[in-house]
Formats: C-alpha cells, sequence, structure tokens
C-alpha cells in the first residue's frame, strides 16, 4: 500500500434522525428543557457512535445541541459521562456547557450549549494548529494537578480488555497478525515497539486530567477563532501534555512542522523525548489490535479505516523520530 486510508473525520458515522426518537424521549427533552423542540436539524456525521447528536431550535428562540443515545450503545454510557464531568470542567477547557438532561427506561439525552464552529485539521494548517496548541497549553494549565475526583489513570484505560501493552509482543510471538495496509517496513520494527511499551507506566504517570481522545472531530473553531473541547467521557489523569502530543502525528502528516512545536512549547520543551516516544508507540499498539476486524454495533466501516490512518501516522512519526527507515 502506496499510503494510510483516507479518512473524512466529517463524514464518519451514520446517526439516527430526529424522528427515530422515541415520542417519549422527545417529551421528556421538552419537559426538561421548558419549551417545545420545534425543529431540528440533520444528525452530524463526525465521530464514531451511533447515536443521536443534532442541534435543534427551541420554541423559546434558543438553538442547543442534543445527543440521545438507547442502551445498546456505547454512547449511552459516554453521554452519561459527558453529563457528570463537563459541569466539573475549569473554563479554560472551553466546553460547552450543559444545560440539561432527559431520560426514560431505554434512552438518555444531554443538552449542551450549540457553538456555531467548524471542525480544524481536515487537513490541518498552521495557524488552526496554532490555536489548538493555545487551548491545549491553557487547559494542561488548568488540570493539572487534577481539579476533579475520582478519575483513573489513562495507563489503567489502556489496559482494560485487551492490553494495548501487551500487543507488539503478541505480534511477535505469532499470536496477532500485523494488521494488513501498513508501512512494509512494520513487521521489522515491532521489537522495538515491543521495547517502548515496557517504558510507558512511568513515562505515562502524572497528576493531570487529560480528555485522552482529543482527536480533530472532538475540536472546534468558532468564527471568533476560539478553539472548543467536546465529547469528554474518556476523562483520564496522565502527563499535562498527553492531549497535545496525540495531535502531533496527524499534524506532521499534514506537514505542520512538529519537531520545531515540541521544542518550544512550554508542555514538551522539558520532557525526555522518549516519554514522547512512549505514549505515540502505545497508541500506536491500541491501533494495531483490530482494525481487520467488522466494527462494533452501531459504528461503521469507517472506524476500522480511522484505526488504520492513526496507525500509520503515529508508526510514521516514530519513525522519523527514531530512524526506523534509514
Amino acid at each position: 500500500m502506496s499510503g494510510p486510508p483516507d479518512v473524512d473525520y466529517r463524514a464518519t458515522s451514520l446517526r439516527p434522525t430526529w424522528d427515530a426518537l422515541p415520542e417519549e424521549l422527545k417529551h421528556a427533552l421538552s419537559v426538561a428543557l421548558g419549551t417545545e423542540i420545534v425543529a431540528a436539524s440533520p444528525s452530524v456525521t463526525s465521530g464514531f457512535t451511533g447515536g443521536f447528536a443534532a442541534p435543534v431550535r427551541l420554541a423559546d428562540g434558543r438553538r442547543v445541541f442534543v445527543k440521545a443515545s438507547d442502551n445498546t450503545l456505547h454512547s449511552y454510557d459516554a453521554y452519561q459521562r459527558e453529563a457528570d464531568v463537563v459541569p466539573q470542567l475549569p473554563a479554560a477547557t472551553q466546553a460547552p456547557a450543559i444545560i440539561t438532561t432527559a431520560r426514560t427506561d431505554d434512552w438518555f439525552a444531554v443538552v449542551s450549549e450549540w457553538v456555531d464552529a467548524r471542525m480544524p485539521g481536515a487537513p490541518w494548517t498552521a495557524a488552526d494548529f496554532a490555536v489548538v496548541t493555545a487551548r491545549c497549553e491553557a487547559m494542561a494549565d488548568a488540570l493539572a494537578p487534577n481539579p476533579i475526583a475520582g478519575l483513573d489513570t489513562f495507563l489503567k484505560d489502556l489496559e482494560s480488555g485487551e492490553s494495548a501493552l501487551l500487543v507488539p509482543e503478541q505480534i511477535l510471538a505469532g499470536d496477532r497478525p500485523v494488521p494488513r495496509g501498513l508501512q512494509d517496513w512494520v513487521p521489522r520494527v515491532i521489537p522495538e515497539l515491543a521495547d517502548l511499551m515496557k517504558a510507558v507506566p512511568e513515562a505515562l504517570s502524572g497528576d493531570a486530567a487529560a480528555h485522552t481522545d482529543l482527536r480533530p472531530d472532538n475540536l472546534l473553531i468558532d468564527t471568533t477563532g476560539t478553539c472548543w473541547t467536546v465529547d469528554w467521557n474518556w476523562l483520564s489523569l496522565g502527563p499535562r501534555w498527553l492531549d497535545w502530543v496525540g495531535l502531533l502525528p496527524v499534524a506532521q502528516h499534514h506537514g505542520i512542522d512538529t519537531g520545531t512545536a515540541i521544542r518550544s512549547s512550554p508542555l514538551t520543551a522539558d520532557v525526555p523525548a522518549d516519554d514522547l516516544d512512549c505514549f505515540i508507540a502505545v497508541i500506536a499498539a491500541y491501533m494495531l489490535k483490530n482494525p481487520d476486524n467488522p466494527p462494533p454495533i452501531g459504528t461503521t466501516q469507517v472506524l476500522r479505516e480511522h484505526q488504520r490512518f492513526y496507525a500509520w501516522t503515529f508508526l510514521d512519526w516514530l519513525a522519523t523520530r527514531r530512524g526506523w527507515t534509514t
């Protein structure tokens, strides 16, 4: 394969329409909002869950954003987690405020303020990268040390289920194949990827709260140039640089000079290079787990293409820094 898959993060999901939601949930939303919902726009097509997600207009003139899911999908728990976490976030995260929630026996909905904004990173430009970097630096200052009680570590999340830390060793042992559609040099660097896994626990230690899923489709830049962050359902503990560094491999793929950015940002200027590499390596390993398997219920095949794209770009980033292809 000559390159990674082309993933348009503005078109990665298939979500239900407003008409498909149960009337009981619509009534519960109207009660919670104190007014009727008079019109709903089409669901957004970004993200990877199958939950409803769309702006709606209210009878009192307001415009808000509604996310809703039944209890058969991952998004059911994710939306509840978001409704719990977002009100606790410091203002520097610039997360849309939660307005209200609604529930039935089988459904949950969360309503947040509507932001007139666009997704950055499609592709990354130097201007958008600078705006997002500034937001990440401000968030890091506000979230370190962690201001929110009861968070698990990012490492614990990685180790849940099939631990990403074990993937390279499993490939070396012949217990897991190298996924198709990656660079031809990937099998050769699996031993070094396995070595990097050994240092991950120390590299990812930290007392900062982090989003931990800060992709371009979880970022918005509004008409004033303000960067917003959304989808805070994976909040956990780690180093203060974690969210920003997770954006770098794709930014580099789009031509951003991430080496200079690392040296100049207060988030990473004094961080050991191997710590950054360990984080990127473990995300690459996570993306190698199952991209050839059918996608989970409620998601589209684009989820697997996203995994392949991230595996490719994260491994490329490591290859540049560690001389894997020279």
